[in-house]
């Protein structure tokens, strides 16, 4: 393990940061307890909702945490093809009785004010998803002792974020729950993608800083895998979904488990980007027409979910999940992260006894 990740962590298991209410204080202090990295989600939040939350986690851990910001996105979305989907959306918003959203709010997502509050407030880590910052940025961060992570698809954007300075990467194989954190949003790669092994490899053979591996990670055996293969930390979101210290939605806990939920997809239907979750009726009947709108589309369907949420209709809600959701098993992080870590040492010794000598 990297000689900074052992200093925030005495396991090499990081919490993935899930936007939307699921990556709350309670479950980052319970996984920095239990002796992973949590990861608050500051995603879809305004600068000053995430200062307050780091206030929450700081009063209720002394270890180290993370957070992750999202990165603004370039304005490519065509408004024609927004203004269709917003047709296409019409019954929905009808059978949940609430307007549609509007697709012009902010894409920034509050970025620089999150970024000046940081490094003013230094914690001990911070990730981006869906692009990589600037070198000036990185610096100011190392200069706040802040260990900085970009998120990556591919060995491209790997090099890219080392050339700009990062400490780390995070590879995401398209195996993850969620969105796919791709640098560039490009619809002619949908339903491409590099699986997580494979792209571990590649990242490892194309840049000289740490890794971390996301995508999929259910067991400790997963984890021996990917350290394996030359990460050195495993990122884990769904596992952890389904703990009571989550702060996901009860239908989106049941759903993970739920046999009438057999398979995931990537899809656009709820955000206008590529993401993983679990196939539903409004991934059926919308995904194929959703256009690569992201965060117009998001903003657009933000009133459609959280009415489907309310009425307690799970095939309307986005249920983002990875692909070995099945899984999943109900228990608090502390004795979850006990099994995982119990679980790679067996692994790791199963290995051992298996190696020539």
């Amino acid at each position: 393990m990297s000689s900074a990740l052992t200093d925030l962590c005495r396991y090499p298991i990081v919490q993935a940061p899930m936007a939307g209410g699921a990556s709350g204080p309670q479950l980052a202090a319970a996984v920095a307890d239990a002796g992973g990295l949590g990861f608050l989600a500051a995603g879809y939040k305004t600068a000053d909702g995430m200062y307050n939350e780091i206030k929450q986690l700081r009063r209720l851990t002394g270890g180290p945490f993370g957070v992750n910001l999202f990165m603004p996105q370039p304005a490519l979305a065509d408004p024609s093809a927004v203004e269709v989907y917003r047709h296409q959306l019409a019954g929905e918003a009808a059978w949940y009785e609430t307007p549609l959203g509007d697709p012009d709010s902010s894409g920034d997502d509050g970025y620089e004010a999150k970024v000046a509050i940081l490094l003013e407030d230094p914690v001990p880590a911070v990730s981006f998803t869906f692009g990589c910052p600037t070198r000036d940025t990185l610096d100011a961060f190392a200069k706040a002792g802040t260990y900085t992570i970009v998120t990556v698809t591919s060995a491209e954007e790997a090099q890219a974020a080392q050339w700009a300075g990062a400490d780390a990467v995070c590879a995401q194989g398209v195996e993850a729950g969620g969105h796919q954190s791709t640098h560039r949003d490009d619809p002619q790669a949908d339903h491409t993608g590099t699986g997580l092994l494979t792209l571990v490899t590649q990242v490892r053979e194309t840049v000289q800083i740490p890794i971390m591996a996301a995508g999929g990670l259910m067991r400790g055996s997963q984890i021996a895998a990917v350290l394996a293969a030359g990460a050195y930390a495993a990122q884990l979101g769904t596992a952890f979904l389904i703990c009571p210290e989550s702060g996901a939605h009860l239908l989106h806990k049941q759903a993970l488990t739920n046999p009438l939920f057999v398979r995931t997809e990537l899809t656009r239907a709820f955000s206008g980007r590529p993401a993983r979750g679990l196939v539903n009726r409004f991934v059926r009947e919308h995904g194929p027409y959703a256009p690569a709108a992201y965060p117009q589309v998001h903003y657009l369907t933000t009133g459609l979910r959280q009415a489907a949420a309310k009425a307690g209709d799970a095939q309307g809600m986005a249920l983002w999940a990875g692909q070995g959701h099945r899984m999943a098993r109900e228990l608090p992080v502390g004795e979850l992260i006990e099994l995982l870590a119990d679980e790679l040492e067996a692994a790791r010794a199963a290995l051992s006894m298996r190696s020539p000598r």
